[in-house]
């Protein structure tokens, strides 16, 4: 009995549709653009997130990262505080001690420094100096083309050069004994890295735009401090992943006099942008998404209570032969469900659309998941049951008699 019914609700709606077509039309328009934005907003922060676990897992998997934390807030202006000024609460003492944990295979520090990169009267435009220890070759996955990795014995004034910048600064991959300066102090190409094309990485550094210099170096451009923004560190094996976890923990809040002011992060974890501007950015699109979708609902609502004026002698009909509230609540849900279903499957396909064109302009392409299509059907079915749930309920209230004397 259910299923004719059904079938009936089906075919009911239909033909309902069909005689609107042109409000259907821009109803169901109003949804798909919601469910595209969403659509596009998760997918493309789903490859992000892929791109780097890829990453991670291609290193190994035993790789985590320290980072420097402060007091989680989900307040947006928290990205415009103080906080996001001060210095790290990663030190050199810190690394010092990691490095020298029994759990810890490797270690490396990552230290931006701020300057210029120039050669030649030529300033390298986009180009990161990073300062770190020759461990950063093994832990991040640096292939070398040319040359050597800096190491204890080389000079402090050597640097390692990405091949894009060695192109920008000298107009050929090919640099060594070259010559570059930063901040006024000159440096000395001892090798050049193989193009990595990989400018998203759980480091967040383009190593095909940086010089690398040592830690040492790096020190001398702060009043011999060392600004440490990450550590990378390396266990053995994936299983003792999480035991030097734990020692790296103990050996930090010993340091930190119990101050948990620094995050480690492992898998999955590492994957997940940890910058605020992006996270800011994603609440803002995901917040025009959900008032996109409001708008969509607005109007599967609006169409559903014209749907029920216009239709109020016919449900005064349907009630005289025997229909009940309920077939009338499901006749009018039906029809607000086929909408909202359309508009989901339209706005999911839209959406990727829109990711993949946006992707051609970005290092890394959309994720395409399961999960995804969950989500973007789901709000949308979720969108057609909570705005057509009032017009059905108001359909189904009307008299039979009232009704069947509206002439129109």
């Amino acid at each position: 009995m259910i299923r004719p019914l059904l079938f009936e609700h089906i075919q009911t709606a239909r033909h309902s549709l069909k005689n609107t077509r042109m409000r259907t039309l821009l109803t169901v328009i109003g949804v798909a653009i919601g469910v595209a934005s969403i659509t596009t907003i998760l997918s493309l922060s789903s490859g992000i997130t892929s791109i780097i676990s890829r990453q991670v897992d291609s290193l190994g998997g035993n790789i985590a990262v320290i980072r420097p934390s402060t007091t989680e807030s989900s307040n947006l202006l928290q990205t415009l505080s103080p906080q996001s000024y001060v210095a790290s609460t990663i030190t050199e003492d810190d690394f010092i001690d990691i490095e020298a944990l029994d759990d810890v295979q490797a270690a490396a520090p990552i230290m931006i420094v701020n300057s210029s990169i120039k050669a030649n009267n030529t300033t390298a435009k986009d180009s990161t100096l990073v300062a770190s220890t020759p461990s950063l070759e093994s832990i991040a996955g640096l292939p070398i083309r040319d040359g050597q990795f800096i190491d204890s014995v080389t000079n402090r004034d050597t640097a390692v050069l990405g091949s894009q910048l060695s192109v920008d600064l000298f107009g050929t991959e090919q640099s060594i004994g070259r010559k570059f300066s930063a901040r006024g102090q000159t440096f000395t190409v001892i090798g050049v890295l193989k193009r990595i094309n990989n400018p998203i990485n759980f480091n967040n550094v383009d190593f095909d735009h940086a010089a690398i210099i040592s830690l040492e170096s790096g020190k001398s451009f702060h009043q011999g401090i060392a600004q440490i923004q990450q550590i990378n560190i390396q266990a053995e094996s994936t299983a003792k992943l999480p035991e030097m976890m734990r020692s790296v923990e103990q050996s930090l809040q010993k340091n930190h006099l119990g101050e948990h002011d620094f995050t480690i992060l492992s898998g999955q974890d590492i994957a997940r942008p940890s910058s605020r501007l992006f996270h800011a950015v994603t609440i803002v699109m995901t917040t025009i998404a959900a008032v996109s979708l409001v708008v969509g609902g607005i109007g599967i609502m609006n169409i559903m209570l014209v749907g029920v004026a216009e239709r109020t002698r016919e449900i005064g009909l349907r009630k005289a032969v025997g229909a009940s509230n309920r077939n009338i609540v499901w006749q009018f849900m039906t029809e607000a469900l086929i909408i909202s279903i359309i508009g989901g499957i339209l706005g999911y396909f839209g959406g990727y659309l829109l990711a993949f064109a946006i992707s051609t302009l970005l290092p890394f392409d959309p994720a395409v998941s399961w999960e995804i299509l969950a989500i973007s059907l789901g709000t949308s079915l979720g969108v057609g049951v909570i705005f057509g749930i009032y017009p059905a309920l108001r359909a189904a209230k009307k008299d039979p008699i009232e009704s069947l004397r509206f002439y129109r």
